[in-house]
């Protein structure tokens, strides 16, 4: 048996990423994105089945995989029709096993396929943690770029309405944690497509978080071509008093506070963050600099989640701009209840808001 020793790499490139593998369509961020107004108008469902249509039609490699996609149009009707366009082998349902199909489709991803792997809760992406985080998220740096792992894992996220702690789980605070991954947060149909787009193109893997509450909510959603950058929130209002800032579902909940403190005479910037890994820290700050004060709005558990990076990076990097302390907005730091009420009042919504805002004004 021969041994070779390959040579020790020096200290300082600890923090260089791997060469990306190459033969992938490259998005065109540089192209002016559509409007958002406009009379086509699909429900948040659509957008993603229209991403994934999109891309599958583009790359023949690309391929979706998870429990019930095929036969059944998907446990939320999110595949409906995709089986009868592109046929069993690009469209397949899998056994109810999270940690066998995952860690097949990051072995086809590192051999130059680009899947798609839908959990049907992002809960249950929890059985397959070992695949995620030791085999996806580190096999490009491990492998010092000999394998890539461009793959998208995406379903639903947080709590659906009644379905118990198990199946409520907002991962974002766990997966957050991870380098070598990607976290993408969609608020709305038409970020739902563009990010998703982007997503299935990303040489790396990335996690979209959708939620089921969200599937059926419309907006307009533009039948050209267009993809939305990672790492580049969106200010959804402006105003000077208050940075609120959040990601996904509690944008809702953001923008209807919003309205309620204007009301009152107080205008809050509104930054959806889509994104948060990367994070756009950059917008984050520069609306601190206007507002001096900043309340985060999180769907996941305070202890060590999103909000709490997002404020400890404004403790360093933007300290002397604030005028009071950063607030969190969050779930309430207890198992996701099943009772209607009891969900109801563990859950951010917009008078939790409100307060949060009038707490950082005080």
């Amino acid at each position: 048996m021969t041994t070779i020793k390959a040579p020790t790499p020096p200290g300082g490139t600890l923090h260089e990423h791997p060469a990306l593998p190459g033969g992938f369509a490259i998005p065109d961020f540089d192209k002016p994105l559509p409007s958002r107004e406009g009379d086509r108008e699909i429900q948040y469902r659509e957008a993603l089945r229209e991403a994934m249509n999109e891309e599958m039609r583009r790359d023949e490699r690309v391929f979706l995989i998870g429990e019930e996609v095929a036969e059944y149009n998907g446990a939320y009707k999110i595949s409906q029709g995709m089986l009868d366009e592109f046929g069993a082998k690009r469209i397949i349902d899998s056994p109810i096993s999270e940690n066998g199909f995952a860690g097949m489709s990051i072995a086809a991803a590192m051999y130059g396929l680009r899947p798609i792997v839908e959990f049907m809760s992002w809960s249950f992406s929890l059985v397959a943690a070992d695949q995620l985080l030791n085999n996806a998220a580190k096999m490009l740096y491990m492998s010092g770029g000999q394998w890539g792992c461009p793959i998208v894992f995406r379903g639903n996220d947080g709590a659906g309405g009644q379905l118990g702690s198990t199946h409520s789980w907002c991962v974002e605070g766990l997966y957050a944690n991870v380098p070598g991954l990607k976290i993408v947060i969609p608020s709305n149909p038409y970020d739902a497509k563009g990010l998703l787009k982007t997503a299935i193109l990303d040489p790396d893997p990335v996690f979209v978080l959708e939620s089921e509450r969200m599937l059926g909510d419309k907006a307009h959603v533009p039948e050209e071509e267009y993809f939305i950058p990672f790492g580049k929130a969106r200010l959804v209002r402006e105003g000077s008093d208050c940075t609120v800032i959040s990601f996904g579902r509690p944008v809702q909940f953001c923008m209807e506070a919003c309205e309620q403190l204007a009301a009152d005479g107080i205008e809050c910037d509104l930054l959806d963050m889509r994104t948060i890994r990367p994070l756009d820290m950059e917008s984050v700050v520069e609306s601190l600099k206007k507002t001096n004060r900043i309340v985060i709005v999180d769907q996941s558990w305070p202890f060590g989640g999103v909000a709490s990076e997002v404020i400890a990076q404004i403790t360093e990097q933007a300290f002397d701009w604030l005028d009071g302390p950063p607030v969190r907005v969050n779930t309430e730091d207890v198992p996701t209840p099943y009772a209607k009420g009891l969900e109801a009042a563990y859950l951010p919504n917009a008078e939790k808001i409100v307060a949060g805002v009038k707490r950082s004004l005080a």
